[in-house]
């Protein structure tokens, strides 16, 4: 039962991200040791109110921004529905009457604009990337020993430490970034959205539900076999890897991460008041 959850969990989350074609890789992205290097943003350094990053061309400093306290909630509150759908299936096998809903903030859908793939007449791309929380610096190696530990356990076991942790969302989790993988990318094969974050890191990404949040940012490549990696961008390279495998199995191998750092955040939800494309943050005149 548990190997059905994880191939349906899989076949929802992960297959939406990419529609592969088999074309030449962007050449100068990879070094010849096998790995890349992202020249057009920076790690903000811990305490930071900015992020730098080469946009269109030029540096400039974009303010990091947090999530307003009704993105923590819908967010934590959606991920309490994807816990309690997997134990129905748990429990109820092919019988459940519910399946994961791809609306949420698990499937973020994520803009990107910079330099067209050779199959192409176009830069701008837009894909589905699982997307999560990423712990705050003071506590990554304990949830990335945690992880560890526990990646064994039972689904049941592992759904109860997940629902723990999305509890207390706001006291684990950094409060201005999310976390991606970029599952496919590689010396050979290049994704439109990996060579657009490469080259221009800008991007903007919506989560289809209600409300609906828009978070424009500023996205991070992280090789895990980089050597200039700071310990921190070691530990989140690792944490994510860790937690998809949490559960949807493991894998031979690490895959690169993706940072996404918070700018702007709007509320897009249509309505009568409110939404309609609001800021949220930074909070001020617009």
């Amino acid at each position: 039962m548990e190997l059905f959850i994880i191939i349906l969990a899989f076949s929802l989350f992960t297959s939406l991200s990419i529609c592969m074609v088999h074309v030449a890789a962007k050449p100068g992205l990879f070094r010849a040791e096998g790995h890349c290097v992202q020249k057009t943003a920076q790690t903000p350094a811990a305490g930071a109110k900015t992020v730098s990053a080469k946009v269109d061309g030029a540096w400039h400093e974009f303010p990091l921004v947090s999530f307003p306290q009704a993105f923590w909630d819908w967010n934590r509150g959606r991920r309490m529905e994807y816990l309690e759908v997997f134990r129905e299936i748990l429990k109820q096998g092919r019988d459940a009457a519910r399946r994961p809903n791809l609306a949420g903030p698990h499937n973020g859908m994520v803009a990107t604009y910079g330099e067209a793939r050779e199959d192409s007449g176009f830069k701008l791309n837009n894909a589905i990337k699982g997307m999560g929380f990423v712990p705050k610096a003071e506590h990554l190696q304990a949830l990335i020993t945690l992880l560890t530990e526990t990646m064994d356990g039972s689904l049941e076991e592992r759904l109860n430490i997940l629902e723990g942790l999305y509890a207390k969302a706001e006291e684990y989790f950094a409060p201005d970034r999310l976390v991606s993988l970029e599952l496919y990318s590689k010396p050979g094969f290049t994704t439109q959205t990996f060579i657009n974050q490469m080259l221009n890191p800008a991007c903007a990404t919506v989560f289809l539900d209600m409300p609906t949040f828009k978070i424009k940012q500023i996205a991070r490549v992280l090789h895990p076999s980089d050597p200039e990696l700071s310990p921190y961008e070691g530990q989140v390279v690792r944490y994510v890897n860790l937690i998809h495998s949490y559960f949807h199995g493991s894998f031979d191998q690490d895959f690169m991460a993706v940072l996404y750092l918070n700018t702007e955040i709007y509320d897009c939800s249509p309505g009568s008041s409110g939404g309609k494309g609001t800021r949220l943050m930074p909070a001020g005149p617009h």
